[in-house]
């Protein structure tokens, strides 16, 4: 018995020994690589030039309505959607005064002409009858805002961006040229007002709608500017309050 215990013995140190000569594998460590992250140069992409400011980001979703009684929250892309347009925007849920609809309207304009209400951000297109299609906008941020008479001297679907002469000066690393697409700052369509550098156009960061935000420009969704768009003539007054 004694000589079968001194043999187990043995046989564990020698085995030790040689486990301890093997080579040691290193642990396997799973690295979770971070996602790539394409750069996109959305609506507020003309602001962040401008201003230096960082480009806007969406917000914590809001419900409008009370939950409790039943009613729905209403979305940016509420109705037919073609999604390429609201890329960045579908499902974002924005205030229902800003939604396109139509309404009683007073105004000595004629039909077919624009009224920018600055202050309440909201954009109106004259109908006859004491009517208008009002539009959420969002409008300059302070210290660009501004006001005057206009005609829209032309229109242009999926606009190109060249940044002016001022900007490039400043800013000599940037871009002398974007083709119009979805990612460019202008939108889906773009109005031009005069001989100004100023625009009513598309964005696709629908949140921004409703709020001073912009370098001048009147922005609205994709949507409602291919709305608007559709509906405006060259040569159409605009009247910024």
């Amino acid at each position: 018995m004694q000589r079968s215990f001194l043999a187990a013995l043995a046989i564990l140190f020698t085995g030790s020994g040689a486990l301890a000569q093997m080579p040691q594998t290193p642990p396997m460590v799973l690295v979770a690589q971070p996602p790539q992250v394409q750069a996109s140069l959305g609506g507020g992409f003309i602001e962040y030039l401008f201003g230096d400011h960082a480009p806007s980001a969406p917000p914590p979703p809001v419900i409008y309505g009370n939950p409790g009684q039943g009613a729905q929250p209403v979305y940016a892309n509420t109705g037919p959607v073609d999604p390429i347009l609201e890329q960045r925007g579908a499902g974002v849920e924005i205030d229902p005064q800003f939604l396109r609809q139509r309404v009683d309207y007073q105004t000595k304009e004629a039909p077919g002409s624009i009224v920018i209400d600055t202050p309440h951000h909201f954009l109106y297109l004259v109908e006859p009858n004491g009517k208008a299609m009002r539009y959420g906008i969002g409008v300059g941020r302070p210290g660009f805002t501004w006001s005057g008479v206009h005609t829209v001297s032309g229109k242009k679907e999926w606009p190109d961006w060249v940044p002016p002469k001022e900007m490039l000066e400043r800013k000599p690393d940037l871009p002398h040229f974007m083709a119009g697409g979805p990612a460019n700052p202008l939108g889906a369509r773009a109005m031009y007002l005069g001989s100004t550098l100023y625009r009513i156009h598309g964005s696709n960061e629908p949140w921004t709608i409703g709020h001073n935000v912009s370098s001048g420009c009147i922005r609205l969704r994709n949507v409602d500017i291919i709305d608007l768009y559709d509906r405006v003539k060259v040569g159409a007054n605009v009247e910024v309050l």
